[in-house]
């Protein structure tokens, strides 16, 4: 059985156990196949002073360390703001290769799970051991360092070019990032994320109303502004959509949401669901508007199509490229609220239409590459054919 080491700091862990279980779900997916270990780190900031050390002197790598039921959890200090991005990650890579000495079996791959940051540190230790390694590319985090940092394209070529094998999450990601440092030698492997929600419900005519599924914290992010101003303008036009907001919340955060939306008595917060009432009421709706500002890949977009519902979603980001030209996926852009508003209109007026579109979908093999058993094949097969390159 082939040792893999996963890098990543989208992992739960001791340090931070409600982050996202992406990456997760991939281990637990392929843990019959593979001895998987997990590096799991977190940054801290090191303040005013700890910056102005950074700057002035060359600072060691300072980290703790916690053991978990996946591996290792870490967290170092750096400055924020990117400063040293790269110094930091670079000791960090070093700090990884003394690990590895350590460890009972020496890993046949390791696996950066970003391109701008893990991507760096698992090189580096790459470069130290001569264990070959992998990435994956997270669209959000990896196209916002790159443009942040124009600096580091050199680094992050290499990083790219040196990988035996990449997981892009979504096709709009690898395209953006391919268009700054150029085609790798390796061929992406596109990788959805997984959910257990991946058995197909029966679309059916809703109940005529909108639905949008999220943590009220990333409001900003998930655009809860550009659906108010979206159903504002269907209202002036005489065509106001119900929107049900599903998605729980602190109280501070409520009442900030609560004001957004006190104009427009369409919109309604409807709390915190449980995964099985969420799918529910996605299947008695009409469409999923969520068009974020940022998303690396929304698993949420997904789950409402097995559930049998159309979704409206961000062009350039999320899901954008696995579903160009079908009827049931409405890209739009997510800056502008009448583009917005057109999908939700258009999502209203050929529900019929687009809902027989959507079960033909759901009926066909093209379903195939979001379910989960499908989803661990691929993430095998290119574990495995990293470890065999030559």
């Amino acid at each position: 059985m082939h040792t893999i080491l996963h890098v990543s700091g989208d992992f739960p862990d001791p340090f931070a156990p409600a982050k996202t279980r992406a990456i997760q779900s991939l281990v637990d997916l392929t843990a019959d196949r593979f001895d998987h270990h997990v590096i799991s780190i977190n940054r801290g900031s090191v303040g005013v002073f700890g910056t102005l050390r950074e700057i002035l002197l060359p600072t060691p790598m300072v980290l703790s360390e916690a053991p978990f039921g996946y591996g290792s959890a870490i967290r170092y200090t750096a400055p924020g703001k990117g400063l040293r991005h790269r110094t930091k990650l670079v000791q960090l890579g070093e700090w990884l290769a003394g690990k590895i000495a350590t460890m009972p079996r020496r890993p046949d791959l390791i696996v950066g799970h970003k391109l701008t940051i893990e991507g760096i540190a698992v090189r580096r230790a790459a470069q130290m051991t001569g264990i070959p390694y992998g990435l994956s590319i997270q669209g959000n985090t990896d196209t916002k360092v790159l443009n942040a940092h124009p600096g580091l394209a050199d680094e992050l070529r290499a990083v790219l070019h040196g990988a035996k094998v990449i997981f892009p999450f979504a096709p709009w990601a690898w395209q953006r990032i391919t268009a700054k440092l150029g085609a790798p030698p390796a061929v992406p492997i596109m990788l959805p994320c997984a959910t257990d929600l991946d058995q197909p419900l029966q679309p059916r005519i809703g109940d005529g109303g909108l639905i949008c599924v999220f943590h009220l914290s990333g409001y900003r992010h998930k655009n809860l502004a550009g659906m108010v101003r979206a159903v504002k303008a269907l209202e002036k036009r005489g065509r106001a959509p119900t929107l049900t907001i599903l998605g729980g919340g602190d109280a501070d955060v409520h009442a900030r949401c609560a004001a957004m939306i006190a104009r427009t008595p369409t919109i309604t917060l409807a709390g915190a669901k449980d995964r099985e009432q969420v799918r529910e009421a996605m299947n008695r709706s009409v469409a999923l508007v969520l068009p974020s500002l940022r998303e690396t890949f929304g698993m949420v977009f997904v789950e409402a199509l097995f559930a049998g519902l159309p979704i409206i979603y961000p062009r350039g980001a999320g899901v954008d490229g696995y579903f160009d030209g079908a009827p049931f996926a409405l890209p739009v852009n997510a800056r502008d609220h009448r583009s917005i508003a057109a999908a939700m209109d258009h999502a209203i007026a050929r529900e019929r239409e687009i809902k027989e579109a959507l079960e033909r979908w759901q009926g066909s093999d093209a379903i195939r590459i979001f379910q989960r058993d499908r989803i661990a094949e691929r993430f095998a097969a290119g574990l495995v054919a990293a470890i065999n390159s030559p």
